[in-house]
């Protein structure tokens, strides 16, 4: 037996017990000779005390230690002394006196300390297995199994019945180029990859399993980009006499329970629902971020018979003139001016108007061209205040909504 407990688990309770710990060393203290081992495992931290006075041997032999050595220690758990107690840490309260202690492996020099967050790419790859002690993607490996197990709990409580559909398959049609694996009983012939389960979840169906879902491998030859992966895993769902009202509460419920497992977040239920056109109009994208305001505004109303041309030519086009407020931003800088122009031209516009409210003052070349009723109208509908800066978009509603859902998001960002 290498152990009796984990390093996470020992408690004031425990003092006085005989434990057997393992683990790797993960920080070394040298203290006018008392040596202060934090034994590390994937559950936690336990402080080891070694003391010449108590047992030369063994502190002697933890002189020798050192960051990520293997060791197993026996030994009695003792509560720490007054003061010296760590509140920070679940085992704060206790160290472990040493009667025993096996170095099991000797490391080699560090990669990079395990405490950083290593800059170089390659050298994270060809040493995986120690980038993976490092606490953030420990803590992502024991995330995703929680929601793996959050998923499978939940869409089983549904009546929807796991089906593992194979990975060497026939190659179709679909959005990507397919991974091709040669076959060798049959050279020349190929074998793809799935993009997706599509073909066989669809089989299932009609062979009568109503209800199936799978946490499924999916493979797609394509470019790297920011949301795409050649190898990637996805939540995959296929149900028969169903409303698309009976898919989204099946999908609301499932994410539910995947928060709740993996950070204790009630999420409350149904979700809000916008249509297309709603979001788009709305924030400029049909998936909006909706954690801060700053909403597009339809300006049609106020310029529909304004002497301003640019903005009454794109109505009487049938497009629409919009404008977000962005509060508080009327310090806006020439260079992020600059930026923001050069982003709403590579989105459609032909440039970017904007007004900046300073000193009680409208400050925009523009501005002349507006009439009073227009921008007390203006003030009313974007509740214009002293400090924002209120940017505009006249075109096609395409255009226009995608120019400042592309801004909005590049301002809260700045």
């Amino acid at each position: 037996m290498y152990r009796t407990h984990d390093c996470n688990s020992l408690r004031k309770g425990d003092i006085g017990k005989e434990v057997m710990l393992a683990g790797w060393v993960d920080v070394t203290r040298d203290h006018g000779g008392v040596i202060f081992i934090d034994l590390r495992d994937r559950e936690g931290l336990t402080q080891v005390v070694f003391r010449p006075e108590e047992n030369a041997r063994l502190a002697k032999q933890a002189h020798t230690l050192r960051g990520e050595d293997v060791m197993q220690v026996s030994g009695r758990v003792a509560a720490r002394p007054p003061g010296t107690e760590n509140p920070n840490l679940a085992t704060g309260e206790i160290e472990i006196i040493p009667s025993e202690l096996t170095i099991l492996n000797r490391a080699d020099d560090l990669p990079f300390p395990i405490d950083a967050e290593p800059q170089n790419e390659d050298l994270r790859m060809t040493q995986r297995y120690f980038d993976l002690r490092r606490p953030r993607l420990a803590r992502n490996l024991r995330l995703r199994h929680r929601v793996a197990n959050a998923t499978r709990d939940f869409l089983d409580s549904q009546g929807f019945v796991e089906v593992e559909t194979p990975i060497l398959s026939k190659s179709t049609p679909e959005g990507a180029r397919d991974f091709l694996v040669p076959s060798r009983l049959m050279p020349g012939k190929f074998y793809a990859l799935p993009q997706a389960p599509q073909q066989y979840k669809q089989l299932l169906m009609v062979a009568g399993v109503e209800k199936y879902f799978q946490i499924a491998k999916c493979f797609r030859d394509e470019d790297l980009r920011a949301d795409r992966q050649p190898e990637f895993t996805q939540i995959d769902i296929e149900a028969s006499f169903v409303t698309p009202d009976d898919i989204f509460k099946v999908t609301e419920g499932m994410l539910a329970a995947i928060f709740k497992a993996a950070h204790n977040i009630e999420i409350k239920t149904p979700y809000d629902r916008l249509t297309y056109r709603e979001a788009v109009s709305r924030y400029g994208s049909d998936k909006p971020h909706r954690r801060f305001g700053m909403e597009l505004v339809d300006l049609g109303e106020i310029f529909r018979e304004s002497s301003f041309k640019v903005f009454r030519s794109a109505l009487d086009a049938g497009g629409v003139v919009k404008a977000i407020n962005a509060k508080g931003f009327a310090g806006i800088t020439i260079g992020q001016a600059d930026e923001l122009t050069e982003i709403a031209k590579l989105y459609g516009a032909k440039g970017l108007a904007f007004i900046k409210i300073e000193n009680g003052e409208w400050k925009s070349p523009i501005v002349k061209f507006f009439s009073d009723a227009e921008k007390k109208a203006l003030q009313s509908k974007l509740n214009i205040e002293e400090g924002d800066c209120v940017f505009f978009a006249a075109d096609k509603w395409e255009i226009a909504c995608e120019v400042l859902g592309r801004l909005r998001l590049r301002i809260a960002e700045i």
